[in-house]
């Protein structure tokens, strides 16, 4: 922080930075240097706003019927509108990281917040279709820089060998765990407020979300008065030297010229793709086995169930295996892994297609594929450790892209086939591409100093 102060003075920030290093002195001379964990309480409020956002995207999918009846929208149109957010998402995730990057996530995450509560809030006044459309390309817009500003919080908040297990929790038991709820919870809010409460509701999380990150939310953790000298040493001990640099715009060319960050792209596309072809048509596929509604519902709760315990072990196993070998390359090898097994799931149900089978089945591609949930976002820290926002939007929106691509894709041939069988298929083969990329495309690179691990035995 002494070198940016020099390099980009600001009256406020270094003042604190001397008058907070004077303390540490004073502390440190006592014996008593300060004992924190703030920086898991940042890691809490940043998956608290991933499972506002997972939670409201999906709430219009629970608000067909009145929102057609309301604005006389047709079928065809409410598909126009669900893609709309993704349009808007993709986009957004792909400038937001160069912002989180230049201007901090703090700002930026304040503003994507504002945009989101208005979007949502205005949602049961569209007035029709135009609105609707407009209002779901601003929510996608102010859903985005999420992920950007989550990847570049831990890794200014977190060393390298606690990161797995932070963005398991963030890229994955929040999405998962966000899935899990969605239905039971929003039916029930539905029931209980009405459609448009509902909505209404959804908008004051966000602004309560706002509040609180005003009063907890630093940019780093050298710029929060709750995070004691010890923590902070933690922290400052297990970065990488590129982490500590400041850059007021992004090197596109380091960007696109990267060869591991595309690498990561790739694969997230290939796992995005099972990831929302199950999202969109699980429901659907399940129906096909003479399941009611409310049954439907039931069954669609096992994937995203195991969803979250893949995430768990992906973001222990991750973590584990970094601290004993300090290789960038364990997070693809896991990755890959992960991904070829989640592939071989789906072909039992290929070759035996029953309601058992495939929810076994289904269930243990999703929780498999689910161990990648966070990795992706730290192998994104990893291959360009001084813009982490900017990779991972780079990233995030290679996702995104996957969310506008498989529905569509999975739709033809449903309608083309009478089958979901050719769908899986391609899920399948998709996965074992993306594994291959991961288990053999990656260039190794230094990413940890070697105080790394003791630093982290040291908290």
């Amino acid at each position: 922080m002494a070198a940016e102060c020099q390099a980009r003075p600001n009256k406020w920030s270094c003042s604190y930075q001397r008058n907070r290093l004077d303390a540490s002195r004073f502390s440190t001379q006592r014996g008593t240097p300060m004992r924190t964990r703030f920086r898991w309480a940042t890691i809490a409020l940043v998956v608290a706003l991933i499972v506002i956002n997972y939670i409201d995207r999906s709430a219009i999918s629970f608000a067909v019927a009145p929102l057609e009846r309301e604005f006389g929208i047709t079928t065809a149109q409410y598909g126009v509108i669900s893609s709309a957010f993704a349009v808007g998402y993709m986009v957004f995730a792909f400038l937001s990281g160069p912002l989180v990057d230049r201007f901090g996530p703090r700002r930026v995450l304040l503003v994507a917040i504002t945009i989101f509560s208005i979007s949502v809030a205005l949602i049961p006044v569209a007035g029709g279709f135009a609105g609707l459309l407009l209002l779901r390309i601003l929510l996608g817009a102010g859903e985005a820089p999420a992920f950007p500003a989550a990847t570049r919080i831990v890794s200014r908040w977190l060393p390298s060998v606690e990161r797995g297990f932070a963005l398991a929790l963030i890229g994955g038991v929040a999405v998962s765990g966000s899935l899990l709820i969605a239905g039971p919870l929003l039916t029930q809010l539905i029931a209980l407020i009405g459609w448009r409460g509902t909505f209404w509701l959804m908008a004051v999380l966000g602004v309560a979300w706002a509040v609180a990150a005003i009063g907890l939310l630093a940019n780093a953790p050298e710029e929060s008065r709750h995070v004691g000298d010890r923590e902070l040493a933690h922290i400052t001990a297990g970065r990488v030297p590129e982490e500590a640099a400041s850059r007021s715009r992004v090197d596109w060319r380091a960007l696109l010229t990267n060869r591991n960050l595309w690498i990561v792209a790739a694969g997230y596309f290939a796992w995005g793709f099972m990831f929302w072809g199950f999202l969109y048509w699980l429901p659907q596929y399940l129906s096909t086995f003479g399941l009611s509604i409310t049954a439907v519902g039931a069954f669609s709760v096992a994937p995203w169930a195991a969803g979250v315990v893949g995430a768990l072990v992906g973001g222990f196993v991750v973590d584990r295996f970094y601290a004993r070998t300090q290789s960038i390359r364990s997070r693809f090898t896991i990755m890959g892994v992960a991904l070829l097994l989640s592939a071989c799931s789906l072909v039992p149900i290929i070759l035996h297609p029953t309601l058992t089978v495939a929810l076994v089945f289904i269930s243990l591609g999703v929780g498999l594929g689910f161990v990648t949930g966070g990795i992706w976002w730290v192998a994104s820290i990893d291959a360009e450790p001084a813009q982490p926002a900017s990779a991972a939007g780079f990233t995030d929106a290679a996702f995104a892209l996957s969310g506008i691509v498989a529905p569509i894709i999975m739709g033809l041939i449903v309608s083309g086939t009478g089958t979901y069988t050719s769908g899986f298929v391609l899920m399948s083969v998709l996965a074992a591409a993306g594994a291959l990329l991961m288990l053999f495309g990656p260039k190794e690179r230094r990413a940890a100093p070697a105080g790394t691990t003791q630093a982290a035995s040291a908290s």
